[in-house]
């Protein structure tokens, strides 16, 4: 004889997936994504029901009252995790945080010689080294690295503001550009970071129109000539 029916959570509104639904004569199979299953069994089985490996009650099927719709409800485990907060990225606060981190690094100053007044005993004022700077002066090699570093984070601050303010958001609705086009767009006319720090936002988006232009026309620009020029 055939059993089937719907399994669902403990609610007994929510269909189950995927539970297995078993014989103790060996034949299984699984509820589809409505919950619905079907089995063939003999009248001297038993079927029974397992989700995430934990079984419920044997239910023989000579006592089955409705083999045709023999629907159950089962516990469904859920592991409830913690919540996230997914939040935009802000170029401002992504850059204070990385100033904030590299803090050491950003306000190193190269060190030189400095002097100092000392008063001696007999009260005659004298000028001698800074035993601290004398001693940086020899940290050479830490100090090249140190200074290589501050220099590459500045770089890759000026870069990302670049990409902050030239944004492939604003240049597909300038330009009506997609990829694979807006890509070459951006990497022939990515500006300088002059440009970027001295254009207002409807200077900027000036320069998108006009070099989207020549980028059409396929001719090659002087980034120069859209310098703004101050009396």
């Amino acid at each position: 004889m055939t059993v089937s029916g719907t399994v669902y959570d403990i609610t007994k509104k929510t269909p189950m997936e995927s539970v297995s639904v078993l014989s103790t004569s060996g034949k299984g199979t699984v509820t589809d994504s409505l919950g619905h299953y079907s089995l063939t069994v003999s009248e001297k089985d038993s079927i029974y029901f397992s989700f995430l490996n934990k079984p419920t009650p044997k239910y023989p099927v000579a006592t089955i009252a409705n083999p045709g719709a023999f629907d159950i409800s089962i516990m469904r485990r859920v592991q409830q995790l913690p919540s996230v907060l997914v939040k935009q990225r802000n170029y401002r606060l992504d850059s204070l945080q990385n100033r904030a981190d590299y803090a050491k690094i950003f306000n190193f100053q190269k060190p030189g010689l400095s002097t100092s007044m000392n008063t001696n005993p007999g009260g005659m004022a004298g000028i001698g080294l800074d035993l601290n700077e004398l001693i940086n002066m020899f940290k050479f090699r830490k100090n090249k690295r140190t200074l290589s570093f501050q220099k590459r984070l500045i770089s890759e601050e000026q870069e990302k503001f670049i990409s902050h303010r030239f944004n492939k958001g604003l240049v597909r609705k300038l330009t009506g550009l997609n990829a694979p086009q807006i890509d070459s767009f951006m990497a022939e006319f990515r500006p300088t970071l002059e440009m970027t720090l001295q254009f207002n936002d409807l200077e900027f988006g000036q320069f998108i129109v006009e070099a989207y232009k020549y980028y059409k026309a396929g001719i090659k620009i002087n980034k120069a000539v859209f310098r703004r020029e101050f009396p």
